[in-house]
């Protein structure tokens, strides 16, 4: 008999440099380094498959066979990196921009094996400007691509699709993921910080896929902000496969992620002045230039025959960082005593955390664990706020 297990996976982290210093995405933290993230998986997040989408890198990849060699690291049978811990995911991030794009989009790719994203990476370097970058636009159809992905067994995700920038829906031109993919050769999709499933399945045309929530980390601390339960015999790339496609008893039991008013593109606000708007003209100061909110650009692009279907739990939640009064130095006296971050903002009891923070502290994350807390809508790439009139 089969035993299943459930699995803490955030599937969307960058490295930001290299062992060697090496810039890898630009916009991360330098100390986001693949040892760093391996530790961090461990010891502070919790997460137990960690999804690295910056593998396509020559240096991380010699990195990779580094581990591998000197024993710290093993690949597994059923694809994937397998470290004392955690499993690593072998992915990249890659822009497309082309006759049907119509805009820059992001999409994930993952790979099984090592030597399959060396084959990648060897044909994206002939497709890009800068292979040794993260999230690089290539030069190459989206169907090709996706194309090229089947036929190294890979796994193929749209990323991130209701962000205003570099996304399938959000820029305002697509309507339907047909006009730039084929469906058939798409695993998941990704939905971002400012949706839900249920804001999704607003689109007839994404019932089909299964949702992943994932942190798109630029940080340490940003990891597992967003992460899935997946239903699996192992942690491995084949397990998480079929869990994609809800097959042999394996798929996703539960979406985890932030309140999409906590999301930094919710509502949509004026680029001049900030301004949170509902038109397409400012009251305030008259411009017509907007961010569109991922909440209005679902309103656009909702079907018009409303069918509910069978989802995974989504389960709103907010991160320690985002409680109101709780600094760096009482999160890590948090984490001393109860562990991973798992467990403080799913676990441990009022009667305990008092033992550590604040009575109004306490309070907060308990507020927050079950939804009852009050937030400031986001925008225009600021985060939403906790409101501090929550006993907080």
């Amino acid at each position: 008999m089969i035993e299943f297990r459930s699995y803490v996976a955030d599937l969307h982290t960058h490295i930001g440099r290299t062992r060697l210093g090496a810039a890898v995405k630009i916009t991360a933290a330098p100390s986001l380094t693949l040892q760093s993230i391996i530790r961090y998986a461990v010891e502070i997040k919790g997460i137990d498959m960690v999804g690295v989408i910056d593998c396509h890198v020559e240096e991380v990849l010699k990195e990779l066979d580094e581990d591998i060699e000197n024993g710290e690291a093993v690949p597994l049978i059923g694809g994937g990196i397998r470290y004392p811990g955690v499993t690593l995911l072998l992915g990249t991030e890659i822009e497309l921009f082309d006759e049907n794009c119509q805009g820059p989009v992001h999409v994930l790719c993952y790979l099984p094996t090592i030597e399959s994203m060396k084959e990648f990476s060897l044909w994206l370097a002939k497709r890009m400007k800068n292979p040794s970058l993260s999230s690089q636009r290539i030069y190459e159809n989206a169907k090709i691509l996706q194309m090229k992905v089947k036929e190294l067994s890979g796994l193929f995700i749209p990323a991130h699709v209701f962000t205003p920038f570099k996304s399938l829906y959000g820029k305002g031109v697509t309507r339907s993921l047909t006009e730039v993919f084929d469906p058939a050769l798409i695993d998941a999709i990704e939905l971002g910080l400012s949706s839900d499933t249920i804001m999704a399945d607003q689109l007839e045309e994404l019932h089909q896929y299964s949702f992943l929530t994932n942190s798109d980390a630029h940080s340490l601390e940003k990891m597992a902000r967003e992460y899935q339960i997946v239903r699996m015999n192992c942690p491995s790339f084949e397990e998480l496969k079929l869990a994609l496609s809800q097959l042999r008893g394996r798929n996703i039991i539960g979406n985890y992620g932030l309140n999409p008013l906590l999301g930094k593109y919710y509502r949509t606000i004026c680029a001049k002045c900030s301004m949170q708007i509902d038109g397409k003209r400012c009251t305030q100061c008259g411009s017509t230039k907007v961010i569109k909110g991922v909440f209005e650009r679902l309103r656009e692009l909702a079907s018009r025959r409303s069918v509910q279907i069978e989802r995974p739990p989504y389960i709103h939640q907010v991160p320690l960082e985002f409680i109101p009064k709780l600094g760096k130095k009482t999160i890590q006296k948090l984490r001393k005593y109860f562990g991973t971050d798992m467990s403080i903002i799913h676990d441990v009891s009022e009667e305990e955390l008092i033992k550590v923070v604040q009575p109004s502290i306490a309070k907060a994350i308990l507020a927050a664990r079950e939804g009852t807390i009050s937030i400031k809508a986001g925008g225009g790439g600021v985060y939403g706020k906790i409101e501090r009139n929550n006993n907080s």
